[in-house]
């Protein structure tokens, strides 16, 4: 199985749990932003990639390239190194927020549970039309 599928906009990373009390007890949750942005990668994959889900019984191989917007405020030789990936984003969100979104959003979508997941790859770069690119592919365990 092989599924690719580009997330529009500005890569968002997973945003940590927040703890709140109502009526005296402690609650917690995700943030809104994190829940939205979570739904719009689920509903993207299932866009472009239908209902194309990896075997239970199968390994995944998850390919991010996280694609920032070139900041205005970038001189034009600064911009041109940035399009080239001369000058790489060395910003937040961290990598690693970034795989668990996708990863996250898509449980139960593309996958039964992101445990399944034993190869990743993320990578940062600029571009004039800021996206989330995601590359799955599954791995048959007797292939190991």
């Amino acid at each position: 199985m092989k599924a690719e599928f580009t997330i529009p906009g500005e890569p968002k990373g997973k945003g940590r749990h927040k703890t709140s009390t109502q009526s005296g007890r402690v609650i917690h949750y995700t943030p809104k932003g994190t829940r939205l942005y979570e739904e719009t990668v689920a509903n993207e994959y299932l866009r472009q990639c239908g209902n194309v889900r990896v075997d239970d019984n199968e390994y995944v191989d998850i390919k991010i390239l996280a694609y920032f917007k070139i900041p205005k405020s970038a001189n034009k030789e600064d911009a041109e190194r940035m399009r080239k990936n001369i000058i790489r984003p060395a910003k937040k969100p961290d990598v690693d927020n970034i795989i668990k979104i996708v990863a996250d959003a898509l449980n139960g979508i593309a996958y039964k549970d992101d445990k399944q997941i034993v190869d990743s790859v993320a990578r940062k770069f600029y571009s004039d039309t800021p996206c989330v690119k995601v590359k799955i592919t599954s791995i048959d365990q007797e292939e190991f």
